[in-house]
């Protein structure tokens, strides 16, 4: 097995110039860390420091890097079969990836669609729901309900059902398709549905569901957009809703499904299914691209009864062997069932450690839920101080907004996330906000 070289220079300069990183300036850049390789919970720099990494790549590394069973898999698939188009031919690494996402999802998905990423898997959702009711002759059914504080992705559709506060609606004026939102859930994880959240429900689904092709939500845990929890009871009254005025449940779990909030999928949380689902990130183990868009037989029906007779949808590395090589290996790695203890045990310590943190004036909420702990700060963080305080400590921890989070691999040890949740804490507690809401570091 050959290694990448850990002396590697990486050109910084280079990088400056000419590439973008995400949500970046190209004039204001902010700075980068040089990661040579990786290993289990760990990130190697270019000098030699070694970071544990507490958000799996973006929560998608659940099973830590360089895992020997994902990396042969990955190995055997590239030397036989790495690509190959999807039209009109199949392959194996697409059945078993395909086998194990019907096994392991609710009974009444029976249909997948292999995207090449979350925000396509959302996209093929929106146009499974809208051609859905096409071939049920309601056409008129062409408008989708979220809610706020939602994220699900950066293209364009999936832009038009994130939050239309601080998402990005307003930069690209009309060219996002106008959706209805409705207010983000109040009710809190493990408590029942309050009035509040009961009475906007009943008021939207009544007055707009005659023109609504599907609600979409990210059940349990909105990620990006606030990274709060929710009670399942809430899914219950929309998958309720959803049925009694013919509305389509997309449930998107590419951030929550796993194992990320203690079951497999969020949605086991409400004991629902979705009529459609989109799942990623996790999906490969974070080692290559790949998402999926899981549907009924009724909703593939009505798709197929639709005027144009097919889903008007074929990414070119849709199906790619390589990625279903990886994602098979890592769904049978999450079907041994060794994941539910690792997520209990790292709910246990953030449980026990994190709610230090509301000693600190500064701190606003501590919340925990499976793998994921959250520190909510009074007031935004500069992501670029905060990130080089938790270097300097021997972490990697990318804060944003008011939000110090991790979401760490589940194979991490204990010692490991010690110095995870301890950097949490002394950075909370040095935090002093300035006039201009950017953080200083205090060291007093």
């Amino acid at each position: 097995m050959a290694f990448l070289d850990t002396n590697t220079t990486i050109d910084f300069a280079f990088d400056a110039q000419h590439i973008w990183h995400p949500y970046t300036s190209m004039t204001q850049s902010l700075p980068v860390y040089g990661v040579v390789s990786a290993q289990g919970c760990e990130l190697t720099l270019d000098n030699g420091k070694v970071l544990i990494d507490g958000t799996s790549s973006w929560w998608s590394c659940v099973h830590g890097y360089s895992h020997p069973t994902i990396l042969a898999a990955m190995q055997k698939q590239l030397s036989q079969l790495s690509h190959v188009m999807f039209g009109g031919i199949t392959h194996q690494p697409a059945i078993e990836t395909s086998k194990r996402l019907v096994q392991m999802t609710s009974d009444n998905l029976t249909k997948v669609f292999l995207a090449d990423s979350g925000s396509i898997a959302v996209e093929v959702a929106l146009k499974m729901a809208l051609q859905y009711w096409q071939g049920r002759s309601k056409p008129q059914k062409q408008r989708i309900m979220t809610v706020k504080s939602g994220y699900h992705g950066d293209t364009f559709a999936a832009m038009s059902v994130c939050d239309p506060d601080g998402g990005m609606h307003t930069m690209f004026g009309n060219n996002v398709t106008k959706q209805v939102f409705i207010p983000a859930p109040t009710s809190k994880f493990d408590e029942p549905l309050n009035q509040i959240d009961n009475d906007a429900l009943e008021t939207a689904f009544t007055q707009y569901h005659q023109d609504i092709a599907a609600v979409i939500i990210e059940p349990i845990m909105q990620g990006a957009g606030a990274m709060r929890f929710y009670s399942a009871a809430y899914l219950t009254k929309l998958r309720q809703l959803c049925d009694q005025y013919d509305v389509l449940l997309i449930l998107d779990e590419i951030a929550t499904g796993f194992g990320r909030t203690g079951t497999l999928f969020a949605y086991e949380h409400a004991n629902i299914e979705a009529d459609i689902l989109c799942v990623g990130k996790a999906l490969t183990g974070g080692y290559i691209s790949l998402a999926a868009t899981l549907c009924s037989d009724e909703v593939a029906s009505g798709i197929s009864d639709s005027p144009a007779g097919v889903f008007m949808h074929g990414p070119t590395f849709m199906g790619n062997p390589l990625a279903c090589a990886a994602a098979t290996a890592s769904l049978d790695l999450l079907l041994t069932g060794e994941w539910i203890q690792q997520v209990k045990d790292i709910e246990t310590h953030l449980l026990h450690t994190l709610p230090a943190a509301m000693k600190s004036t500064q701190v606003k909420d501590v919340r925990v839920l499976g793998s994921v702990g959250v520190i909510e700060m009074r007031s935004s963080v500069n992501t670029a101080t905060l990130q080089k305080a938790f270097v300097e400590l021997g972490v990697w921890v990318r804060p944003f907004s008011r939000y110090i989070y991790i979401m760490p691999p589940y194979t991490i040890t204990e010692e490991q996330l010690t110095r995870l949740t301890s950097a949490m804490l002394v950075v909370a507690d040095t935090i002093v906000p300035n006039k201009n809401n950017q953080t200083l570091i205090s060291h007093g």
